[in-house]
């Protein structure tokens, strides 16, 4: 069941959730690590750095870079592919679900109001 939103009703929306973001207690991230933590929790693992550049079409240092972030606030984790040394796995965490459970309660409720 999709919901249809005219664009400005679309935007009011992406403000409003942005806007509870900044304001909020959880980490301000920032759209790309945002969009990096929802493809790993929302596409079937398992996720590679490579294949995550891949897939948001920035390079692997970029991908490195975010994941450094969203490490150091437990959101994501990484491990050392044991079938294939030369892969990093990019892995999900309990934060990380909790972060993306109210996220979209937050989401939901704004949703609502617009």
């Amino acid at each position: 069941m999709g919901v249809t939103l005219s664009p400005a009703k679309a935007l009011q929306l992406w403000h409003d959730v942005n806007l509870h973001l900044i304001r909020g207690d959880e980490p301000d991230l920032s759209t790309r690590q945002i969009t990096l933590l929802l493809t790993v929790y929302l596409e079937a693992p398992p996720h590679t750095v490579r294949d995550l550049a891949a897939k948001l079409g920035v390079s692997k240092p970029v991908i490195t870079r975010a994941l450094d972030s969203l490490g150091k606030l437990d959101l994501l984790t990484r491990r050392r592919d044991e079938a294939d040394r030369r892969n990093v796995l990019v892995q999900r965490t309990v934060k990380g679900v909790l972060y993306l459970e109210r996220l979209a309660e937050t989401v939901g409720r704004l949703a609502k109001q617009v």
